[in-house]
């Protein structure tokens, strides 16, 4: 049996535009300072890992940000740019960005802060969320 089919469904530019505007809805709830609806974007059991982190489920990421927007990402905003995006079956895709957070008084990313991200979705309902996101620096780390 042939496995030829495997991942070629295309996806919608509906579903398309639907799956990018996850980043601009992390990034709207970044700017607000705002763990609920930043953490409302991932499914109830959605994935968050960042270099030194693992939360699981949408009230382990919101209680996280909501420490964060407190503390380390106090006053900081945050910037991401689809660069693909890749479907893994009809209601799943898998989104490659660019961007990373933004200090007060930056109007662009550090080399040090650059990332490139993961964000796996899902169609759930029929609407399009997280169920995992993961970041890892932009640049080679030297090894």
């Amino acid at each position: 049996m042939s496995n030829s089919n495997v991942n070629q469904t295309e996806l919608s530019e509906a579903d398309k535009a639907a799956i990018a505007s996850l980043t601009q809805r992390v990034v709207a709830a970044w700017g607000q300072q705002d763990a609920v609806s930043f953490a409302d974007v991932f499914t109830d059991d959605g994935i968050m890992v960042l270099p030194g982190l693992y939360k699981n489920g949408r009230s382990a990421i919101r209680d996280y940000m909501v420490a964060s927007f407190n503390d380390a990402y106090k006053g900081t905003q945050v910037t991401g740019k689809p660069i693909e995006i890749k479907a893994l079956g009809r209601d799943a895709a898998v989104l490659f960005s660019l961007g990373g957070v933004l200090e007060k008084g930056e109007s662009e990313v550090s080399d040090k802060a650059a990332i490139r991200a993961a964000w796996i979705a899902i169609r759930q309902n029929g609407e399009w969320r997280l169920a995992g996101y993961l970041n890892t620096p932009r640049d080679s780390l030297g090894l």
